[in-house]
């Protein structure tokens, strides 16, 4: 089944497009917001974020490799996992990417990288270990269609500028407290007006509050389509709801101290190396597994496949 059979996700495609589009006008904003009331000149901070953006646009892989603590593996180094990689890209006519494996007893996988041509999937040696064969390509084949749909790339994206706002807001506090600015001057705009530092806490706050719920709104919806995508090139979504109910259940047997270790990348994991249940969905990264399991169900009924 070739990847132009099922085509991309038009649905997550103006997703994308539209949430890039306003975490876009809003970092602009920010930007110069910070401009305006500390006095920031405009060359020096484009040249800081474009020079940061081209790098993380370059190195995304190997940025989420090294964060993960995973290594590129070689077919000598995992024959089997090489095969199946191999055998779902054929599928999906994708090009092969860079295979990681992360040595963490948690079961977990993620793909990383800007293009289909530059991307990278890891699995963790705990989903390995613990799940069958189908149930692997189920999830391999999930992280494949993260590739294809590019979304990778713009979650790592958004998470940077994301970071980078808090960065910047971080340090424009610290010149606003204490240097007035930094071209100093007052810590007023005049002396009836707000501290400087007030209005930055303020605007970074709401800026802040509008990426977050941006980026994870996106961030569920990516997994429903990575999800189909998995289903639709493996022709049999059961093996990923198995996959999906196994990684979750043995998250719970997983000691904390390994779950602390990899929730960096929990935005990145097929589901999250800690589940609160008690957390609003508003405010998940992840969309809820039942729910995940119901849609795969209703794709298994429309294919003619056996539901569990």
């Amino acid at each position: 089944m070739k990847r132009r059979t099922y085509g991309r996700d038009a649905g997550l495609t103006l997703r994308m497009l539209f949430t890039s589009g306003l975490l876009g006008l809003l970092y602009v904003a920010f930007a110069a917001v910070l401009i305006s009331v500390l006095k920031v000149g405009i060359a020096p901070m484009l040249l800081i974020v474009l020079g940061l953006a081209i790098f993380q646009y370059y190195t995304s892989d190997k940025l989420a490799l090294a964060a993960a603590g995973a290594k590129v593996v070689s077919r000598e180094d995992a024959p089997a996992l090489h095969d199946m990689v191999e055998r779902l890209c054929a599928m999906a006519d994708l090009p092969k990417p860079k295979i990681a494996i992360m040595d963490t007893p948690v079961p977990n996988a993620f793909a990383t990288g800007r293009s289909p041509r530059h991307a990278a999937v890891c699995v963790t040696s705990g989903l390995w270990n613990r799940l069958e064969p189908k149930e692997i390509e189920g999830v391999l084949a999930h992280e494949l269609s993260h590739v294809a749909n590019r979304d990778v790339l713009v979650m790592t994206v958004a998470s940077f500028f994301a970071m980078l706002a808090a960065m910047l807001t971080r340090f424009g506090l610290y010149a606003g407290m204490w240097g007035g600015g930094f071209g100093g001057g007052n810590n007023r705009d005049n002396n009836n007006g707000p501290p400087v530092w007030l209005i930055v806490l303020a605007v970074s706050i709401l800026v802040y509050m509008i990426s977050f719920v941006l980026i994870r709104t996106l961030s569920r919806y990516r997994e429903y389509a990575a999800d189909r995508g998995s289903a639709l090139i493996t022709g049999a979504p059961e093996y990923l709801m198995s996959a999906l109910q196994k990684i979750s259940s043995q998250m719970t047997l997983i000691p904390n101290q390994d779950l602390r270790q990899v929730e960096g990348m929990n935005a990145f994991f097929i589901i999250p190396a800690k589940v609160r249940s008690a957390t609003a969905e508003l405010f998940m990264d992840h969309p809820p597994l039942e729910k995940r399991l119901a849609a795969l169900a209703e794709i298994a009924r429309q294919m003619g496949r056996p539901v569990a």
